[in-house]
């Protein structure tokens, strides 16, 4: 259990991790920070107040400034608009860019020695931000992006097997978008490979539908995007890095030669510890994923080169 940890936005993905870090106690305060006043204050003393039914004493306090998240040992960066209807990535780039520079600088300043779970949108980029303003080691500015998409994946596949989700082993790499590269190779289900039980076609079209994951919820609910399943993710994460479970997850790495890639974030498969990014851990791919890993880096490239910092 870590003594703090702030979440940055108060908004449906950020407020329910904050729920989940609670029930789960990875720290004995979890702190909301949001620019909106009281929303932050209202949510976090709903949530604190659920704690003697759900069985947990960390206590949830919200606030308007970054005061009371100094000393945050990990911080969940949520911050930002969400997608809309039409909206680029890269429109979305340019927006949001300004409002985690903003975070960063108060990260800098408040929180030095903290581990960051970057979630804002358009994933990489954001984490390009945060690690470019705050000048923090790669080891502690880390990206949630991989294990969403490996969930989104996992779900599909389990539904078109007949099988338990708990029995999908899968993982995802690449940028947070249109050209994520899941690992077909490396799937299984129970250990047996997932292509002596799924068709190409079939596989093909949920390789493409978990690309467009995020894009299906956002077309549904019109006026916001997902939050359920990027809160767990993000949790997931936390609770690896705050229990020193050096677990191995799909995540937006700052890459320095790995994979053939430098000078970006993308997803690869990163062991995390209590110190964060723990290792990336090179895996052999099939030609067309490696291929389809270096096309997704430049997506990422491209994205970076519209956002001035």
């Amino acid at each position: 259990m870590l003594n703090k940890i702030t979440v940055v936005g108060a908004g449906n993905v950020g407020a329910t991790v904050a729920q989940r870090l609670a029930e789960q106690e990875l720290a004995r305060t979890v702190v909301m920070v949001d620019v909106v006043e009281g929303l932050p204050q209202g949510k976090a003393l709903d949530q604190w107040q659920s704690g003697p039914i759900e069985g947990f004493d960390t206590r949830v306090v919200g606030a308007n400034d970054y005061g009371v998240a100094a000393g945050s040992e990990l911080v969940v960066v949520t911050a930002g608009i969400a997608r809309k209807p039409g909206m680029s990535r890269d429109d979305l780039a340019r927006t949001n860019a300004g409002i985690v520079k903003q975070v960063a600088q108060q990260l800098k300043q408040h929180c030095s020695q903290a581990i960051v779970v970057v979630v804002s949108n358009p994933l990489d980029v954001m984490c390009w931000v945060t690690k470019q303003v705050t000048g923090f080691p790669r080891e502690r500015v880390i990206g949630m992006a991989g294990v969403l998409d490996t969930a989104r994946f996992r779900a599909f596949l389990a539904d078109a097997v007949r099988v338990s989700v708990e029995d999908i082993d899968a993982m995802v790499l690449g940028g947070h978008g249109d050209t994520m590269v899941p690992l077909i190779s490396h799937t299984t289900v129970s250990g047996i490979p997932v292509a002596q039980l799924l068709d190409r076609a079939t596989l093909d079209q949920i390789v493409q539908r978990t690309r467009d994951g995020g894009a299906e919820i956002v077309g549904l609910l019109k006026t916001g995007s997902a939050f359920y399943a990027p809160s767990a993710a993000v949790v997931q994460m936390v609770e690896a890095i705050v229990r020193d479970k050096h677990r191995l997850l799909p995540c937006a790495a700052w890459v320095e030669g790995e994979y053939g890639l430098s000078g970006m974030y993308v997803g690869v498969p990163c062991k995390l510890a209590r110190g964060g990014l723990e290792q990336i851990v090179e895996i052999e791919l099939a030609a067309d994923e490696r291929a389809a890993l270096r096309k997704s880096a430049e997506q990422v490239n491209e994205s970076m080169a519209a956002v001035k910092i």
